[in-house]
């Protein structure tokens, strides 16, 4: 419901509805639209994050694959109705700055610090050129969220369509080719 009508529209009352319980029931656990705005982020989002720091924990394998593998945990969750948070935060955070915080805190922070980690990686393997892996991050993010915000937004109301594994496929393989340790030399 977040996704489809926005924060402000959506009510814990429809909440409760299309969960079939009463209106009481979702006040018993959640005391505001906020908190169980944070409960989704949390359970919905949160162990995506859990699952990709795992990985990239556990990888033992040259930082390129890895990053190929992260790309295969994103797109994963393309897949998923939740990626309309993104575009309710994006809608609606001037409203409610309190949520912006909330997804920057709970995701944001983990999200980016995961990207700097896997960069910082190659860097230091010499897999990738020197760089700049704060900055280079969100360059790192960008296409992500285009398709998250795309599918929720022209994506349903246009005939413009973006093959969302074609375009994660060619900003993956760009990617590597321009971190590359030899720019412009395949990864």
């Amino acid at each position: 419901l977040f996704a489809e009508r926005g924060f402000a529209a959506t009510r814990l009352e429809d909440v409760a509805r299309v969960a079939g319980v009463s209106k009481g029931t979702v006040y018993l656990y959640f005391e505001s639209k906020e908190q169980l705005f944070e409960a989704v982020i949390r359970e919905a989002i949160a162990p995506n994050i859990d699952r990709a720091e795992a990985l990239v924990d556990a990888f033992e394998g040259p930082t390129p694959e890895l990053l190929r593998a992260l790309f295969d945990v994103l797109e994963r969750v393309l897949e998923t109705p939740i990626t309309g948070v993104v575009k309710l935060l994006i809608a609606e955070s001037g409203n409610f700055p309190q949520l912006a915080r909330l997804y920057a805190d709970l995701v944001l922070r983990r999200v980016f610090a995961l990207i700097q980690r896997i960069l910082e990686r190659g860097v230091s393997r010499g897999e990738f050129r020197p760089l700049d892996s704060a900055t280079t991050v969100p360059l790192v993010m960008a296409p992500v969220l285009l398709l998250g915000m795309w599918k929720h937004s022209f994506g349903v109301h246009t005939d413009l369509a973006l093959d969302q594994r074609a375009v994660l496929a060619a900003h993956r393989e760009n990617l590597l080719r321009g971190l590359a340790a030899t720019p412009g030399a395949p990864s």
